[in-house]
């Protein structure tokens, strides 16, 4: 690894990653705190975005898991990706919101020039938004692996739960510097009892999977349907021995490695 690669938490899902001279957005969400509704159901915002789009900057590209939340993807964030070059997302994804979105299979992957030369290589990977067979209800997802020469590797989660999908991963990509997960134990009355994102002991133990060096969560707040929260992951890590990993940011703040 000769570079760098910076991770900045803005809230919720979305971060701005920084890495071989591009700046990726996750998950763009920037509505302010309220009910919002999916179907028949409410999600509850309980705070805002640190940083607004405007404050951010341009991005490179977007990185959507999925469009069919709001929690993953607002009405602030839609109106953002028309003014992005690149924003990949699920198949799904781009059957419903159109040629705005380029369509990132699992296991393929697109380059992007680097400003100074060379390219990054973003290769979508699997994630499952649930239990088993939970996929119908809960719509499809992605995760992403960032990759390059004298690059650090980045995997990006996404809302995924399940460990079978980091395995596979981990065997594609053994040499993971910083994961980005998606946390919080996210529940639903759709899925009963059944978190739809990593629980705090999934996570360290998808960073023990991974061998990541470093962890960055993500969505583990500012919603009223997660079911476990920053202290949670704290004691997650600590319990598997891994809490020099963990880097809890808060909103506003950056972890560079």
């Amino acid at each position: 690894m000769t570079t760098t690669v910076s991770v900045r938490y803005v809230g919720g899902p979305t971060s701005v990653i920084e890495i071989g001279g591009l700046r990726l957005l996750t998950d763009p969400t920037f509505d302010a705190p309220g009910e919002y509704a999916v179907g028949s159901r409410t999600l509850v915002k309980t705070a805002g975005p640190a940083l607004t789009p405007e404050e951010l900057g341009a991005a490179d590209a977007v990185l959507l898991s999925h469009d069919q939340h709001p929690d993953n993807l607002d009405t602030s964030g839609r109106a953002l990706l028309a003014g992005v070059p690149l924003v990949l997302s699920t198949p799904a994804a781009r059957e419903r919101i159109g040629e705005t979105v380029t369509a990132l299979p699992t296991w393929e992957h697109v380059d992007v020039e680097r400003p100074g030369g060379g390219a990054l290589r973003i290769t979508g990977v699997p994630a499952l938004h649930g239990p088993e067979g939970s996929e119908p209800v809960v719509g499809q997802v992605t995760g992403f692996v960032l990759s390059g020469t004298g690059l650090p590797t980045v995997y990006v989660s996404g809302d995924n739960a399940s460990l079978d999908r980091v395995r596979d991963i981990a065997d594609r990509f053994p040499a993971i510097d910083v994961a980005v997960l998606f946390a919080g134990a996210a529940l639903t009355p759709l899925v009963p009892g059944v978190p739809l994102t990593l629980t705090s002991e999934r996570a360290a133990e998808a960073a023990r999977l991974l061998g990541a060096r470093h962890v960055v969560p993500l969505h583990f707040e500012h919603w009223g349907h997660f079911s476990q929260d920053g202290s949670t992951l704290t004691t997650a890590f600590a319990e598997a021995g891994l809490s020099d990993r963990l880097h809890l940011l808060k909103p506003g703040e950056a972890f560079t490695v």
